[in-house]
């Protein structure tokens, strides 16, 4: 008895031993290489997911099994992998100047090393979106800094409107705008538009496309709680997120909660926006009076300039000077468990014209939460209010909108009200002043984004981990549009007399997906990565419009008026996908990938039928193997990779549409002018890439370059039909596009120094497109007519040719390329003077022609502010040559070259030194210049401009834009310029 009694004593102290030597608290601190502490490190115990954060002062502490090793991450810092250990760790992380541990996302639940990464992936950090010299949208913050993208600013009227084209056309007619993915939620970037037609006419003759110019609606978004961006350009990249992601993915991360204190965020701007540019007026004199009018005309100059009465107009409707208010408030902070995030932000700025401006006020709130070592869940919610007075700007038939009114008013014409508030009468057109001081054309947006994710690790062991991802979300919003137009307005007289017209758009996308992630260690050096899961994307959006006229004084409700009309508008579709994705990890340095997405979308000809979208991708790090012994060389990088991605056919391209009528007081039903084609399938688009990454000097150094080839088949092209077929369109696959470029980046820290540092980045791209494969005729579209330039479909030839009428010479040919000949961008920011930052971002873009019709109205109506020139020395004033030359048919006139170079950005700040507290721990100073300085010959207000806007819905009665709306100009609101004074502190 008394043997038994000691061996089970002996087996308890050795069960204990065991126990003992199989986990030990492990702690430590984390600092870098100036001896700080890093809050928020992530240490891991290495081949789990079972890991910690370090806290304010770096400490951390966590259970670790003997003999095991912690891998040590933190953004922008080289990960340190070390054994653990029973005494106190000291870790020392420096600091990843080539971002080479930088981890990006790679599928719908997967990610890996920038090191090992074998796609072009682009990413843009919260500092370089908005921490230097912020834009007034989410949208507008991208300009110049996505390599391969051509981003445009459709108009500059309040509230936003961006078009964004990555790596070329990726479509005609379709679907050419990236995919915007917000913490894992698929949302909306439909444009709506108001419905100005009635007023302005705008489509009634050279082209049907809307041209209200409305809003974008990821402009919505508050840049404020963005912490990080990834481009996701082409369907090598892109083809696990299936048929929306043809023009590629730009996928948001918001900000979360870290372990540590709580920490919260106040930040104030205020400035001011002017006009980038004014054109100027054209000065008379009694003669060029007279020529332009006559004797009526030439006495009206003279009076005018005799009681010191020669106006400048088009400083009156565009040289206010708007104030920019921002407010943000944000509290983050959380423990091992749980991580919050909340902020609040208001923004008030007024337009650069009277009676416009842009308001937008948000709510986020972020949590995530481990509900233990195997379940943890997030929420994302966020709601914005909107609010934009756009004015009335671009095209119009009926001289009523602001620039093409005012291009009939010479400086010698009156156009203020009298004391008695009564509006001079403008000769060949309306009073633009009395428009823009009686109309209102406003959008109110309310809007929700919410979604949530669930993570479950349902298996794991010393080698492998399972987890399940379910991730779902949606997206609604409620956009108000209302135009109004008073019945004293004078042409509403005899006319309209008095118009309302308001929209209600509800508009609710969701998406749900269901992930399990498999990830084995088969040994050290061999790491595989398994994927499989299914997505389901729903959209539903209901226009209602409501137009009255006859309205009763002083009324704005659509009921209260003689007429009222209703229209209404409905798309519903039904996407859903099935993918499976393998990466193999060999050795740290060689990656391979392959993947395969099964999609279908209730808008194709067969709903039913599934599109199979591959993909394949490898890299090779040579560096990391074991022979490469080169230290000025710590990473040199092959890659290729390939995939394909799809483009759904519009909604209703597959079906006839039922019209609504009215005879005699009869309702009925008409059939659309547009024949269905229930043979519609989606774009097919295949994309190959390959490039080399190089870190030079420790990451003092970096290159990146790529090529990459894709190619459109089945192009989604609406065709003219033959009146006697009783239909005027209709969808079909009958093209193939090509789109071929090179995208270089350079990043250097040519100055690192304890009081001098200085970091700069420079990108260069280019693209060109071509059109392989047509099965109609050549066609022209996009603009006004071959007589003022057009964009024309042709095989063989760029698909962003611009041609027209050559005037003397019998036919049409090619003037000109909308296509830029290359773009390149460089950002810098210099630290000096220990808290002083300098930051600075200038963009070049080379070539890419624009269509002016700006100048070809203020010719016409002989008003350009350089019509008496005579810069060609033949006698004969410019604006009489440019106009002799329309006369003669020459269209070439009105394709110019819209070449720039922008300083976008330019940003001063100022750390304050701040004696240790318990309240403040930081205060920052700063004041920011938002394109300020552009140096370009392009002739009206802004090279970079779209008439017809991008992504705006088709409805019954009018088209939306197209892959080639942009780079067209008539009359915009002109583009503005921004300065703001940032204070930032930290409690």
């Amino acid at each position: 008895m008394h043997f038994l009694k000691q061996c089970t004593w002996l087996l308890l102290l050795l069960c204990s031993a065991i126990c003992a030597h199989a986990q030990q608290r492990v702690s430590g601190r984390v600092t870098d290489n100036a001896g700080n502490g890093l809050p928020g490190v992530t240490v891991r115990i290495q081949n789990t997911n079972r890991g910690t954060v370090s806290d304010v002062q770096g400490r951390f502490a966590i259970e670790a099994p003997a003999g095991s090793t912690l891998v040590f991450s933190f953004t922008g810092y080289k990960t340190v992998s070390q054994a653990a250990s029973g005494s106190a760790m000291a870790i020392t992380l420096e600091e990843d100047f080539a971002n080479l541990d930088e981890v990006v996302i790679t599928g719908l639940a997967t990610s890996v090393k920038r090191s090992n990464l074998a796609n072009a992936v682009a990413t843009i950090s919260a500092k370089e979106l908005y921490g230097m010299a912020p834009a007034q949208t989410f949208d507008a913050a991208l300009s110049g800094k996505i390599p391969g993208a051509l981003i445009t600013a459709n108009s500059g009227a309040p509230g936003g409107g961006m078009s964004v084209k990555m790596r070329g056309v990726t479509s005609i007619f379709s679907n050419s705008q990236p995919l915007y993915v917000v913490d894992g939620i698929f949302i909306s970037n439909v444009s709506v538009p108001a419905s100005l037609n009635i007023i302005t006419a705008a489509s009634r003759a050279g082209n049907e496309q809307y041209q209200d110019n409305p809003s974008s609606r990821v402009a919505d978004i508050n840049p404020d709680d963005i912490e990080n961006i990834e481009i996701l350009k082409g369907a090598s990249a892109a083809a696990i997120y299936g048929s929306k992601a043809a023009a590629g993915v730009i996928i948001i991360t918001t900000k979360k909660g870290q372990a540590g204190r709580t920490i919260v965020k106040a930040r104030q701007d205020v400035g001011w926006t002017q006009a980038r540019k004014l054109l100027g007026m054209r000065h008379f004199t009694e003669q060029t009076a007279f020529d332009k009018g006559g004797a009526a005309a030439r006495d009206a100059f003279i009076a005018a300039r005799n009681a010191g009465k020669l106006y400048d107009h088009e400083k009156e409707m565009y040289g206010e000077k708007g104030l920019l208010l921002n407010t943000n408030v944000s509290v983050s902070g959380g423990d091992e468990r749980t991580g919050v995030f909340f902020s609040a932000n208001r923004k008030d700025e007024d337009g650069i014209i009277k009676n416009t401006g842009y308001s937008n006020n948000s709510l986020r709130l972020n949590v995530d939460h481990k509900l233990n070592n195997r379940i943890s869940v997030g929420l994302r919610a966020t709601y914005m209010k909107t609010s934009s007075d756009r004015g009335l700007t671009n095209n119009d038939n009926n001289s009523i909108s602001y620039g093409v009114a005012l291009s009939a008013a010479p400086e010698y014409v009156p156009l203020l009200p009298d004391a008695n508030g009564n509006y001079p009468i403008l000769v060949g057109a309306q009073n633009p002043i009395e428009t823009r001081d009686k109309m209102r054309n406003n959008e109110t947006v309310n809007r929700v984004i919410t979604g949530g994710e669930i993570k479950v690790l349902l298996q794991e062991s010393p080698k492998s981990n399972t987890r399940l991802i379910v991730r779902g979300g949606v997206d609604f919003f409620h956009l108000k549009t209302e135009a109004i137009f008073p019945r004293s307005l004078p042409f509403m007289k005899d006319n309209l007399e008095g118009a309302s017209i308001q929209g209600n758009t509800s508009n609710l996308n969701s998406n749900l997906a269901g992930i399990l992630v498999n990830q084995f260690a088969a040994n050290n050096k061999l790491n595989f990565t398994t994927s499989l899961g299914a997505t389901l994307e729903t959209n539903y959006l209901d226009l209602i419009l409501a137009t009255a006229t006859n309205t009763t004084p002083l009324q704005t409700n659509v009921d209260m008026a003689a007429n009222a009309a209703l229209q209404q508008f409905r798309t519903k579709y039904r996407d859903n996908g099935i993918f499976i994705q393998e990466d193999l990890l060999i050795m740290d340095a060689i990656t391979l990938g392959v993947g395969l997405r099964l999609d279908r979308s209730t808008n194709n000809g067969d709903w039913k039928k599934y599109y199979a979208l591959p993909k394949a991708s490898a890299s090779w790090n040579i560096a990391k193997m074991p022979f490469w012994n080169m230290q000025l060389i710590n990473s040199l990088k092959l890659r290729a990779a390939y995939g394909q991605s799809g483009n759904v056919a519009p909604y209703g391209a597959r079906f006839l549409a039922a019209l609504p009528s009215n005879i005699g007081g009869n309702g009925g039903v008409l059939v659309d002018n547009q024949l269905g084609n229930p043979d519609i399938k989606q774009e097919k688009q295949t994309e190959f890439e390959a490039g080399v990454d190089v870190s030079f000097l420790n990451g003092r150094l970096t290159l990146e370059a790529t090529y990459y080839n894709k190619n459109i088949f089945d192009l989604l092209i609406r065709r003219n039909l033959q009146p006697s077929t009783g239909f005027t369109a209709q969808w079909l696959n009958a093209g193939d596009l090509k789109n071929s470029g090179i995208e270089i980046g350079i990043g250097a820290l040519p100055v690192n120094k304890k009081n001098f540092r200085w970091n700069t980045h420079v990108n260069f791209w280019k693209n060109k497109s071509k059109i392989t494969k047509l099965l109609i005729p050549p066609f022209p579209m996009g603009a006004f007519g071959n007589s003022l330039g057009n964009f024309y479909i042709e095989e063989g030839k760029s698909a962003t040719q611009i041609i027209g009428t050559l005037g003397a010479t019998p036919g049409i040919g090619v003037l000109g390329n909308s296509e830029p000949d290359f773009q390149l961008s460089t950002l810098n920011e210099i630290n000096f003077l220990k808290n002083f930052s300098f930051r600075f971002m200038l963009h070049w873009k080379k070539g890419g022609d624009n269509i002016n019709l700006t100048q070809l109205l203020n010719d016409l109506n002989q008003t350009s502010p350089d019509y008496d020139d005579d810069k060609n020395g033949n006698g004969i004033k410019d604006g009489d040559d440019r106009n002799t030359a329309f006369g003669k048919g020459e269209a070439k006139g009105f394709v110019q070259d819209a070449s720039y170079v922008r300083i976008r950005e330019i940003g001063l700040y100022y750390e304050l030194p701040i004696p240790r507290n318990k309240y403040i721990t930081g205060v920052n100073i700063g004041a920011s210049l938002n394109n300020w300085i552009t140096w370009t010959k392009y002739n009206s207000y802004d090279p970079e401009s779209s008439n017809f806007g991008s992504n705006t819905i088709s409805t019954a009665t009018s088209r939306g834009s197209n892959g080639l709306s942009s780079g067209v100009e008539v009359m915009p609101y002109p583009a503005s310029k921004r300065a703001t004074f940032h204070v930032n502190v930290t409690f």
